[in-house]
């Protein structure tokens, strides 16, 4: 029985794929979260999570978002073009329910579905 966990293939896990993304990527955004991505070789989506102590100082709430991020990650990920993602959490993130920021996760993942490339940004970021 396969397990319900994001399996390693699925996620980002070395400094060079982040540092990549930091560097030339499209970008997504809203209120409680930021997301870079750029277009990868593998043949599906890869997730890394950023979320800092700028969130929240403690790990209680900043592991709730990561699990968030995940779950709604690990929903749509096989729909997703072949991308690597890293999705940042903005401080107003923190005291938010979960359900308002799954529909906000939801929408970030439609704006990269419309714009199937990975490649440009579907719309600019909001600060």
């Amino acid at each position: 029985m396969p397990t319900a966990g994001l399996p390693r293939e699925a996620r980002l896990r070395r400094a060079g794929d982040f540092a990549a993304l930091r560097s030339s990527s499209g970008r997504a955004g809203g209120r409680c979260f930021h997301m870079r991505y750029r277009r990868n070789e593998l043949g599906h989506a890869r997730l890394g999570l950023a979320i800092s102590k700028r969130v929240s100082k403690r790990a209680v709430e900043r592991n709730r978002i990561k699990r968030l991020v995940r779950e709604s990650f690990r929903r749509i990920r096989h729909q997703l073009p072949a991308v690597d993602l890293m999705v940042m959490a903005r401080e107003h993130a923190a005291g938010v329910s979960g359900t308002l920021l799954l529909g906000e996760l939801d929408e970030l993942w439609q704006k990269l579905l419309a714009n199937r490339t990975g490649t440009a940004a579907p719309t600019p970021a909001h600060h």
